[in-house]
């Protein structure tokens, strides 16, 4: 076996805007992350991911970096930060930063520099003229709705922000940038931080001349914005030059990245870095044009709310899909890669809502998804409120959306079906990125404990039933169940190291395999719908001595040969 601390870690993101605020601002913060470093060490998990804390203005709640040196007011300072790194390691976990090396801020002062012509820092970002007809210098989009081109008013030229445009694009050809950006990264590493986590660093490559997309009814420009012609080129720099020197881990977000290409960028025979975070299946059941694409409703927005239960419109995917892709990734990077297992995060709606069940099979439905994630080779990562089964949040007006994403879509949508939010209001609840960034129910106390202020979003009503002070008490919970599986993968070799090999391949509602390493077995079986289903193991696998390490239900039994499923059941057997 080829052993990395990062390999047999467990992984814990969190959003501080949204994880506990100290203060009474109503804004999570470092001081706030302190006070729950020790729930997170009772939890057991390995390693935090802080989500960007650098000074930022917060168009993009602190993706748009203003200074890389400095931390954003509402979250503390730098003390603050000593503070954290040094909790974290004396609870012996590790912390691992958000960097955003695409794009910063278009307040940082490399791109205020780059408005003068004549500056060391005009070529930073990229800047361009209109066309000869006065138009955009290409058609490509952003990402979060609109043309991806700004006028500056000072140069007389365009910016080009793939994101919001606030968040100018960085011109990685330019060798000045890369090295500021490598010495910034020493910087952060020679603080004694653990790693990275690489946002959306496939994207920091575009296509020479910057020509226009493809038409089509997403994200224009895509292919040549996505794993570009020099990203290898600069991301196997970025390894030579800073990470190599370090024992760290990398996770690097890539958007429209392949098992292929993952390769590529993986191991000792790539670029060097650990793992990818991919959206294959995250995208699922989303259309060709993204989740804000509507093709996937049958019905006309306006009728949504005559229909019975208009969550259905939202939550329909199949289990081949998911269980193809997952099983492509486990075999494609088996040996040459390592897979990052996650379900949900701060850029995608809750886990229970999207692939379980939000209502009468929650706690059993969350429990399963969570067997999954800790049973596939890979790192497994944890959103926070996961452990809890946090759910999707009923949105009841425009003006409780934060999210710039949500915000712009749902503006485009409005206008586009000349509709208001109330017509729209099933798609935020199913789409919004802001459903994963309510405040983290802590008690069934006002704001569920998050903060003594008013809170910077929403608070999903439903704190006072689901909520961590009750989930710690009640054995049976969520959050002791992932505790049980931290545990579990932690003590056995074969969870971490095992090969992979499908069972029932095309089964419509059954997700089972077998994680293999020498002589022992590990058996999963997932029930992954609210429907009974029976299981029979397959003919040519014969089982001894089998005992049942994990199941979701508390009667399960030891003989996993053959027997009835109910909603939901995970049930996991070492096996020879």
């Amino acid at each position: 076996m080829d052993r990395e601390w990062w390999k047999e870690a467990v992984v814990y993101q969190i959003y501080p805007r949204s994880f506990n605020d100290s203060n009474g601002d109503g804004i999570g913060d470092l001081q706030g992350v302190i006070e729950k470093v020790p729930y997170l060490a009772d939890l057991g998990v390995d390693v935090v991911w802080l989500c960007p804390v650098y000074d930022s203005p917060n168009a993009d709640n602190g993706y748009d970096i203003r200074d890389y040196h400095s931390i954003m007011d509402e979250m503390g300072t730098m003390d603050d930060w000593e503070r954290l790194l040094e909790t974290v390691h004396d609870h012996d976990m590790r912390l691992i930063m958000d960097m955003v090396l695409n794009h910063t801020s278009d307040e940082h002062e490399w791109f205020l520099k780059s408005k003068d012509p004549d500056s060391d820092y005009s070529d930073y970002y990229y800047w361009r003229d209109a066309r000869e007809d006065g138009g955009l210098p290409n058609n490509w989009t952003s990402i979060f709705g609109g043309k991806a081109w700004k006028y500056d008013e000072e140069r007389e030229q365009y910016y080009l922000h793939v994101f919001d445009e606030k968040q100018p694009d960085l011109n990685w050809r330019n060798e000045d940038v890369r090295e500021d950006i490598f010495e910034m990264l020493h910087w952060w590493l020679g603080k004694g931080i653990d790693g990275f986590r690489l946002d959306v660093i496939n994207l920091i490559s575009k296509t020479e001349g910057l020509p226009d997309g493809e038409e089509n009814p997403g994200w224009v420009g895509w292919e040549h914005i996505v794993n570009g012609p020099r990203v290898h080129e600069y991301i196997s720099g970025m390894y030579d030059d800073v990470f190599a020197e370090y024992d760290m881990m990398t996770v690097a977000e890539m958007p429209g990245c392949g098992v292929e290409e993952a390769k590529q960028y993986c191991g000792e025979d790539g670029d060097g870095l650990n793992m990818i975070v991919h959206f294959e299946h995250a995208d699922i059941p989303y259309r060709p044009g993204g989740k804000w694409d509507l093709q996937d409703v049958d019905v006309e927005l306006h009728e949504l709310d005559d229909l019975d239960d208009p969550d259905t419109l939202f939550n329909d995917w199949d289990l081949n899909d998911l269980r193809d892709v997952l099983t492509r990734w486990q075999i494609g990077l088996d040996g040459e890669g390592w897979n990052a297992n996650y379900l949900g995060n701060h850029d995608h709606p809750r886990t229970v809502s999207r692939f379980g069940d939000s209502g009468f099979f929650r706690v059993a439905s969350a429990k399963l998804l969570a067997t999954l994630q800790f049973t596939l080779q890979g790192t497994p990562f944890i959103y926070q409120g996961e452990e809890i089964g946090m759910t999707n949040v009923e949105w009841e007006s425009f003006d409780e959306l934060r999210d710039v994403e949500a915000i712009q879509q749902t503006e485009e949508l409005m206008e586009r079906h000349d509709v208001g939010f109330e017509d729209v209001k099933h798609v935020v609840k199913h789409r919004s990125r802001d459903n994963s960034r309510t405040p983290v129910q802590w008690s069934d106390e006002e704001n569920a404990g998050f903060t003594e202020g008013e809170p910077w979003i929403k608070v999903n009503p439903n704190y006072e039933r689901i909520n961590v002070e009750d989930a710690r008490e009640n054995e049976d919970s969520i959050w002791h169940y992932y505790r049980e599986l931290i545990e579990l993968r932690e003590d056995n070799d074969t969870l971490v190291y095992g090969d992979f090999h499908l069972l029932y391949e095309d089964h419509p509602h059954i997700f089972a395999y077998l994680r293999t390493l020498g002589d022992r077995g590990v058996l999963v079986v997932l029930n992954v719908f609210a429907h009974n289903e029976v299981f029979t193991l397959p003919p040519n696998l014969d089982t001894d001595d089998p005992e049942l390490l994990i199941s979701n239900y508390a009667d399960a039994d030891d003989d996993p040969t053959e027997f009835d499923l109910r909603p939901y059941e995970a049930r996991v057997y070492q096996i020879t």
